[in-house]
């Protein structure tokens, strides 16, 4: 698993390399699929229930699982996520962050700066003997004091030989609550925000979810092992934690 999330956190940073006013998504993407192929790893997206790329890449309002397209032009003051994913020797790595293109305006440098932190506060969270709502309440508290929506309508999952696994990580609820969270389990928890309401939409496409009221969105995931003596972060970003 650390060697999953070792090769999966370097598939992230070649592909934040390429985030740049005038970028096609669909150009980030091949990025992607190179790298985990020269990884020695295979792409862990491309055809999950017919999915048809190596990466999600999701532009402001899209909150999750935006198709990499060659008509898709990143836009100076965008914000973008990308989602990458691999499965090596059996188990599999998945890692998300959301990055700046060109500048940003400050409500959207906010955004992003309270979703990394918020990551970071469930993450802190993942002590054995603990219960998997106080991760969650952590998440949904630190949102919500900022002024921002959680999504509900996608959570994060237990990983390892299946890439979504049990358990569910909701990024919202009440502390004390669920399953116990016990010394070897490995979860990735992705808290997604939402500069408006959280309520989301889904193209036709069957894929693209984006907020409904069209405000911007951000999202972030770390694979987090529960240690004996507390969490253990196994996935990295290419940007300095909050």
């Amino acid at each position: 698993m650390r060697r999953a999330a070792v090769k999966v956190s370097a598939v992230l940073e070649e592909a934040s390399r390429l985030v740049a006013p005038g970028v096609r998504t669909l150009d980030i993407d091949r990025a992607v699929e190179e790298r985990i192929e020269r990884e020695g790893a295979k792409p862990a997206f491309k055809g999950y229930r017919n999915y048809p790329n190596a990466s999600c890449i999701s532009v402001n309002d899209v909150v999750v699982h935006g198709i990499p397209s060659a008509t898709h032009v990143l836009k100076d003051g965008d914000i973008v996520s990308i989602d990458v994913g691999l499965c090596y020797d059996g188990y599999f790595g998945d890692v998300a962050a959301t990055f700046a293109v060109g500048e940003l305006k400050p409500e959207l440098r906010r955004l992003v700066d309270v979703t990394m932190r918020c990551l970071q506060k469930g993450i802190k969270k993942a002590q054995p003997g603990a219960k998997l709502g106080d991760i969650s309440h952590a998440i949904q508290k630190y949102v919500e004091r900022a002024g921002y929506g959680i999504v509900r309508d996608f959570v994060g999952h237990g990983i390892g030989r299946q890439l979504h696994d049990s358990p569910e990580v909701p990024n919202f609820g009440k502390p004390h609550r669920g399953p116990a969270l016990e010394p070897g389990m490995v979860l990735a928890i992705e808290p997604m925000t939402t500069l408006g309401h959280y309520s989301l939409r889904v193209d036709s496409d069957g894929w693209t979810a984006r907020t409904k009221d069209g405000e911007p969105s951000a999202h972030f995931e770390h694979m987090v092992m529960v240690g004996k003596d507390g969490p253990e972060q196994l996935t990295t970003h290419p940007l300095a934690e909050g």
